[in-house]
């Protein structure tokens, strides 16, 4: 059921005021003690929705760097009410929860994703009490039937037995931060006393699209008058029906709708719902018009999402929660990661089984800004007890409730069952018949079918394939490139289809957030190496991993470096990052590529330091983030060394407009000199492709690929630009700049005088800073303490100024400063 938003017959009230919470030993108050303590010294202020963990650290006693245990005790929340007889609304309670309204209990919750609602009469200033029991005492006595595996990454395998997010249960991942209290809304709702006897209680909505047609079924119940007339309105259009007896079905059919696209591809365009009956408007939400498809080729290997018909390459990342001690669902808060979401070209989320379901906000940013989501239930890695009736019926209510609230968000297009749950028996060499799981085969599976028949499904994440994890087949978790320190060409070679997650590396943030947040020795610190992620039990970490892509990429010693330049190791880690991500989505995104989509691990850091985010945890991009930005980018230049075959310039326009420019490719001789150059007009198609061959621009035969070793390398730097028409007779360099590529076929290793300079000027769009150089200036990096540059990392060729502006949040009329340096160059610029 779609989720009824307002209707004028009730006041809804979000019960977020006057809270505060007591943390005490596990089973050392009872409801009486509590009740008489609530105006002691032992409770603080508590924020709803929120947490114990913000609570205590708002109150300055928790500190999230060396996070105190909150499992092992017991959370009092109180609280006071109004009187009058209401409904309560508890969206979510972490994790085993009673609740009591004036020392009665009124409600027993035994899992975190469960909504509850009750109907209440309390007097004026009744108390209302929340007691959150110790999750380790309720998990003491549980025991279940004998698993088949056990996830090294997960230390208390009971877990598995109750329904809680893993956050703060896996050392090495992510800080144990343990998530207990009211982390979604509370609300209050009542009866308008002037309102007609209208309530509608429940609005089942489906929105498809045939052809240029959008169809919006409706199927709504409630109590209203004999024989009332209903108007439903969606998309300009409009049905009136007459009612039965509390229900009204029927079918509005919207000619030439306004489709909803992924950013990337078109507009994500929505449309308001509304619902009015005997003078009662009730606001239904808003839907959007797009079929979703997978097609699995003619071998049924493939896993290509199609959007209204067209092939979606998906790219983006796995999502971590903006803020892991509040875990926060409102608007404000994720407003400026999905800005960051936006600015990066991302067009795809996963929310990954090891997490926790997002709010209404995160999934109504999703609608906006037109980016899918890839949802994986919170299961992960455990072989469940899917042979329990009780257990499967709590899980059944849990999805249920989930697929209900996302029943009519477009964003949704991929449901998966779980994360790795599929892959740990695989791995561990168990049969076939270990895999199938009634939880996942069955049971979701008929509840997808039910309520959201237009999203893909799949039991696990990875999965396809003679073994789940296999890269060729399905959906894979890929690390070839990464983790398993495979060769770039691996991420060819593996043929990957669709990476639900990849390229994980502990990425180093920049020097603004290690000076304010972690101002300790890099790599020999073990406040730092505290914070770069590790399997847990293995003999390796995620640095070494990213030190090993430094000798191969850039052929440095990682050792040597960070003994004799720490400062040069640190630039240099950060550009390797950034290399091989866009190096290996280059790959992946050229016509031709069996790849579909690939989804970076993850998203944002728990804390300062060197983690998987590609943002880091104040929200300030990394290296990898702006790789992202230039790899994702829905118009780009990809220069694909063929070997030789000689080198193939792709270019790549997802928007729904073709593209018209000239594009040129030249060749440049230490840095600055051109040997050899071509150019030619080109229309790149709507949503589409081109592909030349180099020798094609050149109009004869160059060695652009190194190929043929014919003597030393004619050249030590590629580029292509693809520009807009301009008129006759204008200078070419004055042509504005649509696309660049730059390909450099061995790595300099050695810092030389690349002339650096910049300038700062203003104009409608605010500050920017103009970087040009006298040689081509490699990973060129901003430095500036105020503002964050929308670009970072870039490579700045002669003949033409680089131009980066700003996020919007410094003052707009300070003028920016400060320092440009190029990982080649041997001298900074200052602005």
């Amino acid at each position: 059921m779609a989720q009824i938003l307002a209707q004028t017959s009730q006041i809804v009230t979000p019960l977020d005021a006057g809270w505060r919470v007591a943390v005490v030993p596990a089973g050392a108050w009872d409801r009486a003690t509590a009740l008489a303590a609530r105006d002691t010294d032992a409770f603080v202020p508590a924020p709803v929705p929120g947490t114990v963990a913000a609570a205590l650290m708002a109150a300055g006693r928790y500190d999230p760097a060396q996070p105190t245990p909150l499992h092992d005790k017991d959370a009092w929340y109180v609280t006071t009410l109004d009187a009058g007889p209401c409904r309560l609304v508890f969206e979510g309670l972490a994790t085993f929860a009673e609740v009591f309204l004036d020392g009665e209990t009124i409600l027993a919750s035994t899992g975190m994703f469960e909504a509850h609602a009750i109907d209440v009469a309390p007097r004026a200033g009744a108390v209302l009490a929340i007691r959150f029991a110790s999750l380790d005492a309720a998990l003491e006595p549980l025991k279940g039937p004998r698993a088949k595996w056990r996830p090294q990454m997960i230390p208390n395998q009971k877990l598995r037995l109750v329904r809680t997010t893993l956050l703060g249960h896996m050392p090495g991942w992510c800080p144990e931060v343990h998530a207990v209290g009211p982390w979604r809304s509370i609300l209050r709702i009542d009866r308008r006393p002037e309102a007609a006897p209208v309530r509608i209680d429940h609005a089942d909505l489906r929105a498809t699209r045939d052809g240029t047609t959008g169809t919006l079924s409706f199927d709504i119940t409630g109590d209203w008058p004999e024989g009332a007339t209903a108007t439903l309105s969606c998309g300009g259009a409009f049905v009136t029906l007459s009612t039965e007896a509390g229900r009204v079905a029927g079918r509005l059919e919207i000619p030439d709708v306004a489709p909803w696209w992924p950013r990337t591809h078109g507009t994500p365009t929505l449309h308001e719902v509304r619902l009015e009956i005997a003078g009662t408007i009730a606001d239904l939400g808003r839907v959007g018009f797009r079929t979703i498809t997978i097609d699995h080729g003619p071998d049924g290997r493939r896993f290509d999402l199609l959007v209204n018909g067209v092939r979606i390459f998906c790219r983006g990342a796995v999502w971590t929660d903006a803020d892991l001690v509040r875990l926060p669902g409102d608007r404000a808060s994720l407003e400026p990661e999905f800005d960051r979401l936006a600015a990066a070209h991302v067009n795809m989320v996963r929310v990954g089984g090891t997490m926790a379901y997002q709010g209404r906000a995160f999934h109504d940013l999703c609608d906006e800004r037109g980016i899918l989501v890839f949802q994986d239930l919170m299961f992960a890695n455990f072989d469940y007890p899917a042979a329990d009736p009780t257990f499967l019926a709590q899980c059944e209510t849990e999805v249920r409730e989930l697929l209900d609230r996302l029943q009519t968000s477009p964003s949704l297009a991929i449901l998966c069952g779980g994360s790795e749950v599929q892959q740990q028996a695989a791995m561990l060499g168990l049969p076939a018949r270990a895999l199938a799981s009634d939880l996942f085969d069955r049971l979701v599976a008929e509840i997808v079918a039910a309520i959201r028949p237009d999203v893909a499904y799949i039991p696990s994440s990875p999965y396809g394939g003679e073994l789940p994890f296999v890269a060729d087949c399905g959906v894979t978790h890929y690390y070839g490139v990464g983790a398993y320190e495979r060769p770039l060409e691996d991420a060819r070679r593996a043929n990957v289809t669709f990476a639900a997650e990849c390229l994980a590396f502990a990425n180093v943030p920049d020097e603004t957030t290690l000076a304010r947040h972690l101002a300790v020795p890099a790599v020999h610190d073990p406040r730092w190496k505290a914070r770069v992620p590790r399997d847990l039990g293995a003999s390796w970490d995620f640095e070494d991993t990213r030190d090993h892509y430094l000798g191969r990429v850039f052929g440095l010693d990682p050792a040597r470096l960070r003994r004799e330049d720490p400062a040069r190791y640190l630039d240099a880690s950060r550009a390797v990052v950034a290399e091989v991500i866009e190096r290996t989505f280059d790959e992946w995104r050229r016509p031709g590529s069996p790849t579909a989509g690939a989804l970076v691990w993850n998203w944002k850091d728990f804390l300062p330091g060197a983690g998987w985010g590609v943002t880091d945890a104040t929200g300030r991009p990394k290296s990898a983030w702006y790789a992202m930005r230039r790899a994702f980018a829905p118009l780009r230049i990809i220069l694909m060394d063929e070997g030789v075959n000689g080198l193939h310039v792709h270019v790549v326009n997802d928007r729904p407009t073709p593209v018209a420019g000239r594009l040129s490719l030249a060749c440049l001789k230490d840095g600055a000199t051109v040997v050899v150059r071509g150019e030619r007009d080109v229309e790149v198609p709507a949503r589409g492709s081109i592909t030349l061959r180099a020798t094609e621009l050149f109009g004869a035969f160059f060695d652009a690929t190194y190929a043929y070793r014919f003597g030393p390398p004619g050249h030590d730097l590629t580029v292509a630009r693809l520009t807009a028409p301009t008129e006759a007779g204008a200078a070419p360099e004055t042509a504005p700049l649509l696309a660049e590529a730059v390909q450099v076929p061995r790595w300099p290793t050695e810092r030389t005088a690349v002339g650096l300079a910049a300038r700062v000027d203003r104009d409608a769009e605010g500050w920017f800073v103009a970087v040009s150089a006298a040689r081509a200036a490699l990973h060129v990096h901003v430095a500036d303490d105020t503002r964050v540059p929308l670009d970072d990392g870039f490579a700045v060729v002669p003949g033409r100024e680089t131009i980066v502006r700003f996020f919007e949040g410094a003052d707009p009329d300070a003028r920016p400063a400060g320092t440009i340096r190029a990982l080649n160059g041997l001298a900074p610029a200052r602005y």
